[in-house]
């Protein structure tokens, strides 16, 4: 992004990606080594205590469950705690689905994990170990494992069965997914049987994992796509498998001795599209008491009724009272809100979660579409406006007519801003108070720029059961949009150039402090938030959100800083007034109670500083911005030890970022979120398409003279000069977060989307509010010039 423009701004690019890893790693190390040495020391394994049956039954649904047909499942919902699955492991290539192997492998290791090749081949029958005792060999283990330093997760698989193992326990698995599960890191299992009957007494063992997998097995029968991946089974057949499965679980629960903690995973898709899969334990949980009746959740999701296949694992290991290893990456389930309502009631509530997923993988990518091509459609429409010239009289109500013989009107700033009379002088410039034309573009500029806003506050209605999803989700969004425009001109406020803009920018910022600080509910699920089922986040601000609260925190606190330097408020007052709100919005982002937002801190810090630099009256330079930027990985790297130093199961991702620099395991990490920032950046190309054009249109059309006389974006600079300074310091946000975070484009082109819309939307009122110069009198004909008055005699 160029830092010239036509308002002369100096200024340089900030420091690159590499740099910034490099800055981050830095300060992590340094702040590590004031932290003793005996923090990081781990306690001595003991040996199993209680015993846990973990049961899979990959591809299993919420809505597979029913009271008639599948007894057991529904009776365990009714005694224990409940809650969708979220199984993303490593997808086979160019499909976002759970084969059953891979979740089984997850499970394994506690970290996402898959196969080599397409498809989703069936677990291997395990081989016999040939001693007699039971044990068994899972095939092509040494495979499996090799693959995994490929994948970007280097997933240790084998870990779960070896800690039992190590600590003197015993594990059976009952079925080929289980073998998986429960082998040693050599692929080995000391006790594997087909079936349930097979098993004999389970008392002997700590760890007792079942395959129940009827419903993987139906699927593997059907036909094969292109990518190797079953088609959907009918519906006969899926209630069929369900019911066996449902038969098998029942045959193993009632030889399970009393004070076995039961957990039941739907641990894979078993179908072409990913879904929420069901999670539920009964029995004593990690703190000792029984999993009451009501939601699971883990602090790895900080959501009611939302948990991960890597939950799973930590769980199991927190329950037989081993040290959970680094590599684990999951955290334990935990008893959530109580239940509200009957068995059927949590079971549709948790249907409905999946539902709303699978609504949303629908009309993500449509929305998308009709977005961009909606902005690029009003950009070129609000250019047109701006920009066309017009060699006629104006009709209508764009302009009043001129008397016969009358100049042409032009039109002036109420504040100079240096710039003088603009391009329509004198050529058919028309006068901005009067045109309906460019109040339609005002009004229209306000309700674009409260979308993004109102794609969050959509989560409020539940748009996804309604009979037509992607209608609805629009018009919900356009509903809740109108609404926020109405507010913006509701007030006196609409008559300042900068009104609209602070009312929608302020609206934005405060929709989402409250959302982060309250759990983010908002951002589950919504078309521009994150959806459980793909599984990048579940708490604090997504990289799209943390754009849009970004943008609207800079460009709402420009609009306040004007009005009060308007009222007399001194100028050191009002940067120290927007320093104290910016750092405390900072301060929110990166909270890992809140937003938890990594990669998000350095960009806002600089964007910060770029903008209350400017507010000061200062000019920007590459050292300022070079202390800064280490500022922001300073304040980052302090965040993310304060929330290392936390009890392991509490931390966030921020803190795990910490252990892995301290085990050498962060650039593995970093590499993985570069590569998806430039596949986001490559394969995108409608976002990106969407970036260039609006910052064209912000230097190329309003940044230039326009029919109504001088350059709209210079009209407003020099009646509100704070906009200046907000803008670029949104844009910097936006630029740094793009190189900073794994969403890429998506970063400064949904900023953008905030931020030019806003505007012109001061634009256009800066327009209005520019005086006419009335008409003059005609002249005469001036005297000929010499080469004029024809040739000499």
């Amino acid at each position: 992004m160029a830092y010239e423009s036509a308002s002369g701004l100096p200024g340089g690019r900030p420091g690159s990606r590499p740099r910034l890893a490099y800055g981050v790693a830095a300060v992590l190390l340094t702040l590590l080594t004031l932290i003793p040495a005996t923090a990081a020391a781990q306690s001595r394994q003991a040996a199993p205590s209680g015993r846990v049956a973990l049961i899979g039954v990959p591809g299993l649904q919420w809505s597979d469950l029913d009271a008639t047909r599948t007894p057991t499942l529904w009776k365990l919902v009714g005694q224990g705690s409940s809650a969708s699955l979220s199984t993303r492991a490593v997808p086979p290539p160019d499909r976002g689905i759970t084969c059953p192997v891979a979740g089984w492998l997850t499970v394994s290791a506690g970290q996402r994990a898959g196969t080599d090749g397409k498809g989703c081949p069936a677990p291997a029958t395990p081989e016999p170990s040939g001693r007699g005792d039971g044990g068994a060999t899972v095939p092509g283990w040494q495979a499996m494992s090799a693959y995994q330093s490929e994948t970007g997760y280097d997933a240790r698989i084998g870990t779960l069965g070896q800690l039992v193992t190590d600590a003197g326990g015993k594990v059976a698995a009952i079925g080929p997914g289980a073998a998986i599960a429960g082998a040693d890191k050599s692929g080995n299992i000391a006790k594997y049987v087909p079936t349930p009957d097979a098993l004999g007494d389970p008392a002997p063992y700590n760890l007792i994992v079942l395959d129940a997998a009827a419903l993987a097995d139906a699927w593997s029968r059907q036909p094969l796509d292109e990518y190797g991946v079953p088609a959907g089974m009918p519906a006969a057949t899926r209630e069929a498998a369900v019911a066996e499965a449902d038969r098998g679980l029942a045959t193993l629960l009632d030889r399970l001795p009393p004070g076995t903690t039961i957990l039941v995973a739907g641990l894979s898709d078993v179908t072409p599209n990913a879904h929420l899969h069901v999670a539920v334990a009964t029995g004593p949980s990690p703190a000792g008491e029984p999993y009451p009746r009501g939601d699971l959740t883990a602090t790895s999701t900080r959501q009611d009724a939302l948990v991960t296949i890597t939950d799973l694992t930590s769980t199991a290991i927190q329950l037989l009272g081993l040290p959970q290893p680094r590599e684990v990456v999951g955290r334990p389930w935990q008893p959530g809100a109580p239940a509200s309502g009957s068995t059927a009631d949590t079971v549709s509530g948790l249907a409905d979660a999946d539902l709303a997923s699978q609504v949303l993988r629908n009309v993500r990518g449509p929305f998308f579409t009709v977005l961009v091509t909606l902005q690029l459609l009003f950009y070129a429409c609000a250019a047109l406006a701006l920009r066309r010239r017009r060699s006629t009289t104006p009709a209508g109500d764009d302009a009043a007519a001129p008397s016969e013989g009358a100049a042409p009107s032009t039109t002036k700033p109420s504040t100079p801003d240096g710039e003088g009379e603009g391009e329509g002088e004198g050529d058919g410039a028309v006068d901005a108070s009067t045109s309906r034309l460019l109040r339609a573009v005002q009004i229209v500029a306000v309700l674009s720029g409260a979308i993004a806003v109102s794609t969050f506050l959509a989560q409020l209605v539940p748009w996804w059961t309604l009979p037509v999803p992607m209608v609805s989700v629009v018009v919900t969004i356009l509903g809740i949009a109108a609404l926020v425009t109405g507010a913006a001109f509701a007030g006196p406020w609409r008559a300042h150039v900068l009104g609209p803009l602070t009312v929608v920018a302020a609206l934005t910022s405060l929709a989402l402090l409250i959302d982060v600080m309250t759990g983010s509910k908002l951002q589950v699920n919504a078309v521009t938030g994150y959806e459980p089922v793909t599984g990048g986040r579940f708490y604090g601000f997504s990289n799209i959100a943390f754009a849009v609260y970004a943008t609207g925190t800079v460009l709402g606190l420009a609009g306040i800083a004007q009005w009060l330097l308007s009222k007399g408020v001194s100028k050191l007052v009002v940067v120290g007034g927007c320093a104290l709100y910016g750092m405390f919005a900072v301060f929110a982002d990166g909270w890992p109670s809140w937003g938890a937002d990594f990669g998000g801190v350095p960009a806002f810090v600089i964007g910060l500083a770029v903008f209350l630099i400017l507010l000061s009256g200062r000019r920007v330079s590459l050292l300022k911005l070079l202390l800064v930027g280490i500022a922001g990985v300073a304040i980052v790297g302090v965040l993310s030890v304060v929330d290392w130093l936390r009890p392991e199961a509490q931390r966030t991702h921020l803190g795990t970022f910490v252990q892995q620099v301290i085990d050498g395991q962060a650039w593995t990490v970093v590499a993985r979120k570069f590569s998806a920032m430039i596949g986001v950046t490559v394969g995108n190309w409608s976002l990106t398409l969407l970036t260039l054009v609006a910052l064209a249109f912000l230097f190329l059309v309003l940044a230039r003279p326009s029919r109504y006389g001088a350059a709209a974006l210079g009209q407003v600079y020099a009646l509100a000069p704070t906009l200046r300074a907000g803008l670029f310091g949104a844009l910097t946000c936006a630029f740094v977060g793009f190189l900073m975070n794994d969403s890429g484009i998506a970063i400064p082109a949904m900023a953008l989307t905030v931020a030019v819309p806003l505007t012109l939307a001061a634009c256009v009122r800066a327009l209005q509010l520019a005086r006419p110069t009335p008409p003059g009198r005609s002249s005469g004909r001036a005297a000929p010039k010499p080469s004029e008055a024809g040739p000499h005699r």
